[in-house]
């Protein structure tokens, strides 16, 4: 099978996913107690306006057809529009999505920067002390909740030594960058861990292998063999926990956003959560699942194009 069929298989197998997707999504958020009616009209609501805002709102039809309505709204790009402040649903998210995008990119990178000095430093010298030290960091780091160490980088580097903002975004470019510090942060500090675990073992496992005995045989430095061969070998591997655990944290931005007042996507779907606000919540949800899906799918992609090995069933 060629590599682009292998593609256009993938997308087809998305389509049952993409559909039992948008069923969760749509029945997760009708079972929210409450009623919107309620919310928006406050001490105002009595039976009869109740019964004419859902009116109004599309809540009082039958299910099967709200959720018809809502999977055709998502074909044609459109998720409706907010209860709240009449808003599209859509324009609200793209508004959001810089701030979520900063946030998860920048945590990624940290998670790279922090894990590959700490895996070449310990697959280098097995077994020695720096080894051992580098093999707790997962222990520890695996086990911190990450609300405790959003809390403790506040208290740290924006209080203590107030180096970098504690809450907000900002206006300018330099701003956001300076904002989503600390947030990246704490997301590095949970991600990391499982990326120097997982790549130690792959460049262990390749330090063993024929081909780099055959490379010291020849001379060849040890530094160039860890970077060139062993370094480049083990990544490959490495990209499928990478990209597993970046759609793992798509959810978990909703936590970091609320702890440090990002404007994120999450923040949105917290705020329209409290105010039942059921097409924010659908879109919302609904796009941090497709965006997992693609992580996901993208990952598969990237591995079988990297490891000629990984069969294209």
């Amino acid at each position: 099978m060629s590599y682009f069929t292998y593609v256009g298989k993938r997308l087809i197998q998305l389509l049952p996913v993409l559909f039992g997707i948008s069923v969760f999504v749509f029945t997760i958020v009708h079972l929210i107690p409450g009623e919107p009616a309620d919310v928006l009209l406050g001490q105002n609501a009595t039976p009869a306006r109740v019964a004419i805002l859902n009116h109004k709102l599309g809540i009082d039809r039958p299910i099967v057809i709200q959720y018809l309505n809502f999977v055709w709204d998502a074909m044609h790009f459109s998720l409706g529009t907010s209860f709240y402040n009449k808003e599209s649903v859509a324009s609200l998210i793209i508004a959001r999505l810089p701030a979520t995008a900063m946030l998860l990119s920048g945590g990624v990178i940290l998670s790279i920067l922090i894990a590959l000095p700490l895996s070449i430093l310990a697959a280098s010298k097995r077994g020695a002390w720096r080894d051992q030290i580098v093999r707790a960091v997962p222990i520890v780091g695996l086990g911190m909740p990450q609300v405790w160490v959003g809390i403790m980088l506040i208290l740290l580097f924006g209080l203590k030594f107030p180096l970098f903002p504690v809450s907000g975004f900002g206006d300018t470019f330099t701003q956001h960058l300076r904002s989503v510090f600390l947030p990246s942060l704490s997301i590095a500090i949970l991600l990391s861990p499982i990326l120097i675990r997982s790549l130690r073992a792959s460049m262990l496992e390749i330090l063993d292998s024929d081909f780099i005995l055959t490379a010291r045989a020849k001379g060849i430095s040890q530094t160039r063999i860890t970077i060139v061969h062993v370094l480049r070998n083990a990544i490959i591997a490495s990209v499928t926990v990478l990209g597993v655990n970046i759609a793992y944290l798509v959810g978990s931005t909703v936590i970091v956003e609320r702890i440090f007042v990002i404007p994120g996507s999450g923040s949105l779907m917290i705020d329209a959560i409290a105010r039942r606000d059921y097409p924010i919540v659908q879109g919302v949800t609904l796009f941090f699942a497709i965006v997992v899906v693609a992580v996901n799918l993208i990952t598969d992609l990237v591995h079988a194009a990297l490891d000629p090995r990984v069969a294209l069933k």
